[in-house]
């Protein structure tokens, strides 16, 4: 029974048809995605009072949501990456850091970009994982598969002399970014960083790390990459989530069509 929009029979009563109700009228007041973690945080609660035997069933189980719509990563030009990863450099040459912040900077976007490594591959890397003859970084992803990711000539570049000049005393098995006091760099520490080059650059602040492993991507596949060696390179197990990156080309493609073509 609802007494002015609140259910006063308690989580057993509810039926099927309710709970119908109840996401149909949500729907009036919420958006898609707003709706579906409503209705996914109900079905948790209910789980946990299953659990403790103090409810008979979930209602929340098997509920029909509305589809929701997949978003289109965000990407960065290929002249908006070189700006950004530009940036390190130009704070060095105006004094507002010093050498190894600005190297270590750019290693950091340079291997974000040149191999597609998400943050948390990035700051686990060591030298011992990096094959600087070949270009190849051995990478443990997500769970703790390894793969290798070429991570290309300008990124070994920077490597090298990074290593070189503010590296020396390095062995194989530390860290290949690192704070000026030795430690391995952080997750966040690397969100702040890119941060203030995105600021640098004139570019969004709200772009992330992961942003850089989009463009990644999808700049592979507007140059003809094959979507399968794409999978590989950025470790999905799913085909389907490198398929995301086809639909971000395919839309530039229509974009240009639309603005070039005299019957567009």
């Amino acid at each position: 029974m609802l007494e002015q929009g609140a259910w006063t029979r308690g989580l057993n009563a509810l039926q099927p048809r309710e709970v119908r109700d109840f996401v149909i009228e949500a729907q009036r007041r919420f958006g898609r995605r707003t709706l579906h973690n409503h209705v996914s945080g109900l079905r948790s609660f209910c789980r946990f009072w299953l659990r403790r035997g103090l409810l008979g069933r979930n209602p929340f189980t098997a509920v029909p949501l509305p589809r929701l719509e997949r978003r289109l990563p965000q990407f960065l030009t290929e002249e908006q990456v070189r700006k950004l990863l530009g940036a390190p450099l130009q704070r060095l040459e105006a004094g507002a850091t010093d050498p190894f912040t600005a190297w270590r900077d750019r290693l950091a976007m340079e291997l974000l970009y040149g191999a597609g490594l998400r943050v948390s591959e990035l700051v686990g890397l060591d030298y011992d994982g990096i094959d600087v003859a070949r270009g190849i970084a051995r990478v443990v992803g997500k769970g703790r598969k390894e793969r290798l990711c070429p991570i290309g000539s300008v990124a070994t570049a920077v490597l090298e002399q990074f290593r070189r000049i503010h590296a020396v005393a390095a062995g194989p098995s530390d860290p290949v970014l690192t704070t000026p006091a030795g430690r391995r760099m952080t997750v966040r520490a690397v969100q702040r960083m890119l941060k203030e080059h995105l600021a640098l650059a004139g570019l969004p602040q709200d772009l992330t790390p992961h942003k850089l492993r989009h463009s990644y991507a999808t700049h592979l596949l507007n140059a003809g990459a094959d979507l399968r060696m794409v999978q590989e390179l950025l470790g999905h197990a799913r085909l389907a989530t490198t398929q995301v990156y086809t639909h971000v080309s395919v839309a530039r493609l229509k974009e240009a069509y639309d603005r070039a073509h005299p019957r567009a």
